[in-house]
C-alpha cells in the first residue's frame, strides 16, 4: 500500500501534482493538444529535459491522469490522452492562471487563454471540459469549440505583439 504523509485532500493532491512539471505536462496536453512525447519535448515553453518528461509521463499514467496508447500511424510512437480526473483539473488550472495574471509578470500571448477562461466563467470551463472529453475520451463533440477560440485568441495576440514590435523598431530607426 502507498504511504502518504497524511489523509488531507490538499496534501494528497500535492503528492500527485505538486512537483514542478506535472501540471505543465497536463497543461501542454490540455491546451496545446500535444499528444506525443516529441511534441511535448520540442514545444515546451519551459524547456523540459527528456528524462524529466519521460518520468513525468510515466508518473501521470500511473496516477491515472493520462492514458498511453500505441499510435496506429507509427509503431514506435505512443499517444497520450487526458483521463476524466485530469479533465476535472480545468477549474484549478483556470484559477491558477487567474492568480498568475494578477500576481506575476505574465506575457500577453501566454496569458490570453487564462484571461478568456477567467472571463468566460464556469459555462466556458464546462464547454472546454466537454471538448476535452470529446478529444481524449471519445465523448460526443460539443457544438462550440472553446479550444479553437482560445487558439485563435493566442494567434491574434501573437500577431498584435509582432506588429507592435515592428512599429517600435521603425520608430527607433526613423531619423
Amino acid at each position: 500500500m502507498d504511504q502518504h504523509r497524511s489523509g488531507c485532500p490538499i496534501n494528497l493532491t500535492l503528492e500527485v501534482l505538486g512537483d514542478r512539471w506535472s501540471l505543465i505536462v497536463i497543461r501542454d496536453v490540455m491546451f496545446g493538444n500535444r499528444r506525443h512525447f516529441r511534441e511535448l519535448l520540442g514545444n515546451s515553453e519551459e524547456g523540459i529535459a527528456s528524462n524529466i518528461l519521460s518520468a513525468r509521463l510515466k508518473r501521470l499514467v500511473a496516477e491515472g491522469l493520462l492514458s498511453k496508447n500505441p499510435d496506429p500511424s507509427h509503431a514506435q510512437k505512443s499517444i497520450y490522452s487526458l483521463t476524466g480526473p485530469a479533465i476535472e483539473l480545468v477549474p484549478i488550472l483556470v484559477q491558477m492562471g487567474a492568480w498568475g495574471r494578477r500576481h506575476t509578470p505574465v506575457s500577453k500571448e501566454l496569458s490570453i487563454r487564462a484571461q478568456l477562461l477567467e472571463e468566460g466563467g464556469r459555462a466556458m470551463w464546462q464547454g472546454f471540459m466537454d471538448e476535452l472529453r470529446h478529444i481524449h475520451l471519445g465523448a460526443p463533440a460539443p457544438k462550440v469549440s472553446v479550444l479553437s477560440a482560445l487558439h485563435d485568441a493566442y494567434l491574434r495576440v501573437v500577431a498584435e505583439e509582432a506588429a507592435n514590435h515592428q512599429t517600435k523598431e521603425k520608430g527607433a530607426k526613423a531619423p
